[in-house]
Order: structure tokens, then sequence, then C-alpha cells
């Protein structure tokens, strides 16, 4: 048997993260993940970008990670918002978002997820009091007399002051710990695609509401964008079916002439879209983190940007009770943790939950009553900003490393 100070199933971007924080604070972790690391750097992997919100980009760089991954980061220049019937014209009234309104030179940065995996593994492996093992996934927990032993699918058992959990929205140790979670299905897949255009796109994001659901235009380095497009989930298998002449022919008529002739680059990826929050975040010695503790829509891009606050805020608090010589698994200090994040996370949940309820849908008052609400926000210089700081991370109480400083 091993031990450490703290045992991390799941060693996704979340994970990680956590990982490296309490590593560079001094602690003993060790990560375990079923996915082999070459694998998890594979472009097959995971398709996706994440949106990083500025405040989640000064965390990266207070971890040291963001030097490693800044060259394959696209700035978020503006962001356009409209509400537009499918192959129609958008509404007058709409959002624009200009990061200068509120002192920041972007509202964040869009990372193909492999580069920032890889910024993670390379900072990882610079820290000699950081383990990582894979494949091997955490199966089982198991109380100890001053600690908690993790049993790992390679037989190996660890004994740590305290586990977390970052293995995903289906968390096998948080139905394993007995903590319950609410949630349902949107009916809806999000289908993600690279697509390469004519024009450049000047680093501005688009989201466009359509009745099926929001369709994000993300800008990526070069002349190529992300799409994230949410279709119903009965018509989203026969889209991913269309031939390359067909898809395109869908693409158009939903991603405009805007940015001139565009064609699809590489595979698509789909996935089904669900909401789930946990009903608690911590036991004895034990915490969730990151997409095992909530899953919300991708309306606002903030999924990974919530998960990588609670690493933050986890990270924090765990590190303030080492530092006074306190019991890390304790579960009074575990739940200073709980208390800090499960309100920010519900929040989230609630509004993205409501925006997509609001506007997938082609209901003509809700369409009026949306589109003049859009109008009216963005008349209001302050209520602009709000939503430029919530889309920037940069609200409410914010651990120490998303202000930019060690945790």
């Amino acid at each position: 048997m091993s031990r450490c100070d703290v045992v991390v199933g799941g060693g996704g971007m979340v994970g990680m993260s956590l990982a490296i924080a309490l590593a560079r604070g001094g602690l003993d972790v060790v990560v375990a993940d079923p996915v082999p690391q070459s694998a998890a750097l594979e472009p097959k992997f995971d398709g996706r970008v994440s949106a990083l919100a500025y405040a989640t980009v000064r965390m990266l760089t207070a971890l040291g990670v963001w030097q490693h991954m800044a060259e394959h980061a696209q700035p978020i220049r503006d962001i356009l918002v409209t509400d537009a019937p499918l192959g129609g014209e958008p509404s007058p009234f709409s959002l624009h978002f200009d990061p200068a309104e509120v002192g920041a030179e972007s509202l964040g940065h869009i990372v193909e997820n492999r580069y920032t995996r890889a910024a993670l593994f390379t900072v990882a492996e610079t820290l000699p009091n950081l383990r990582f093992v894979a494949p091997a996934a955490m199966t089982a927990l198991k109380s100890a007399p001053n600690g908690i032993v993790a049993t790992l699918a390679n037989g190996e058992t660890i004994e740590a002051a305290m586990a977390v959990a970052a293995d995903g929205r289906e968390s096998p140790m948080r139905d394993a710990m007995g903590l319950k979670v609410v949630g349902w299905s949107y009916a809806q897949w999000g289908i993600v695609a690279t697509v390469e255009h004519e024009k450049p796109h000047n680093g501005v994001a688009y989201e466009h509401f359509l009745p099926s659901g929001p369709f994000a235009i993300l800008p990526m380095t070069g002349n190529r964008s992300s799409l994230v497009w949410t279709e119903r989930e009965d018509l989203a298998p026969a889209i991913l079916k269309l031939d390359d002449n067909a898809f395109h022919a869908e693409l158009f008529r939903r991603f405009g002439a805007h940015l001139g002739a565009i064609r699809a680059a590489g595979p698509r990826w789909s996935y089904p879209l669900k909401f789930h929050l946990a009903r608690g975040f911590v036991q004895p010695r034990f915490a969730l983190c990151g997409d095992s503790a909530h899953g919300i829509h991708p309306i606002a891009g903030q999924g990974l940007n919530l998960g990588l606050k609670d690493a933050a805020a986890l990270s924090e608090v765990v590190l303030d009770a080492a530092r006074l010589g306190l019991d890390i698994g304790n579960l009074d200090t575990l739940r200073k943790y709980e208390r800090w994040r499960r309100f920010d996370s519900l929040a989230l949940s609630i509004a993205t939950d409501g925006l997509n309820r609001l506007f997938s849908n082609d209901i003509a008052p809700l369409r009026v009553l949306r589109d003049v609400g859009m109008g009216i926000v963005d008349a209001i210089g302050p209520a602009r900003r709000f939503f430029m700081r919530h889309a920037g991370g940069d609200v409410g109480k914010l651990p120490r490393l998303m202000k930019g400083k060690a945790a």
C-alpha cells in the first residue's frame, strides 16, 4: 500500500488542475485515470474546444500551465448574440459584448481540449510530489483509522488523508459514496465540428439562438471555427449521417455567409445534453469536483470554467487547512468547500437551464419578448457589463488562483 495526502480519481482537465494546485502547495498527490496519457492526447479522443474565461486564464497562468498552451489559444475579441429562425434573418435586437468595456483585452480564449491536456501533463511531469497512474480507474474507497483507502483497477491500494472524485458526469465514486444527484435530459444532442472558412473571424464568437437550440461559432486559431450545434435528439442522428455535401448545406443554413465559403474539417462528434447537480459535494474525507458534482447545458460555454473554479476553491480550502496543521479530510474542512461552490453551481445551473428553455423554441410571443429583452440589456451599460463579467468568470467570491495568485 502506498500513501499520499490526496488521491484524485480522474485525470481530465479539472482533476489534473486540482492535482497540480495541491502539489504546488506542498502536498503529495496521486492521480488515477482509466485513459493512458498517450490516448488522452490523440486528436480523435476529444475534438471539442473550450471557452476559457479570463479568470480561468489567470488560474492556469498562476499554475504555470498557460505558457505551454498560449500559442494554441485564440482570444475572444467580441461576442455577438442573436436570435433567428432557421434559415431566416436574425432579429434586429442583439447582444454585443466588447471586452474593453470591462477593462480586459479579451473575454477569454478558445483552446482545443487536447492542447489544454498536453499543457497540464507537461507541468505535472515536473512536480516530484505528483504521480499519475494510468490506465487505472479508482474502483473502490473505504475508511481507514485516519484516512481513506482507494483501490485502483490495476490492483494498487493507496491510503490518503482524503479522496476526490473528478471522474465525470457518470462518476462511479460519487455513487459508491452515496451522494445522490438531481438531473434530467434536455432531449437535445450537441454536435461538434471544426469548420474552415474563407474570411478571418477577427476573434468574434457568435451565439445564434435557433428553434432547436443554440448554435455557437467559436473562433479558433487561423481561419477556423468550432461549431457547438444543439439539435433535437430525434434529428441529430440523421444529421450526423449526412454526406459531406448535405452536411455542408445544413451548416450553411445555420452558419450564414458572413465568413465566406465554409467546409467541415475533420470528424464530427456528438453527445446527449443532460443536466445534473449533486445533492451534496462532500462526505468525510471525500469531495466531488467538476462534472462529478454538476453538469450544465453548454449554452453559455461555462461547463469547464465551473469545474476549474471547483478545483481552485477545493485546493485553497485544503491547503489553508494543511498550513494550519489541521486534518485536510475533516468534514468541517470540506464543508467550507461545499458551501462555497454548491450555491454558485446551483445558480449557474438554473440560469443556463432557463436560457435554454426560453430560447429553444419558435413560439412567436416568446420570440418577441426575448428579442426585446436582449435589446434592453444591450442598451443598458451596467447590465451589459455585468453579463460580460459573468462570461469572464469574474463575479462572486473568487478563489485566489482565479485572481492570478498562488493557492
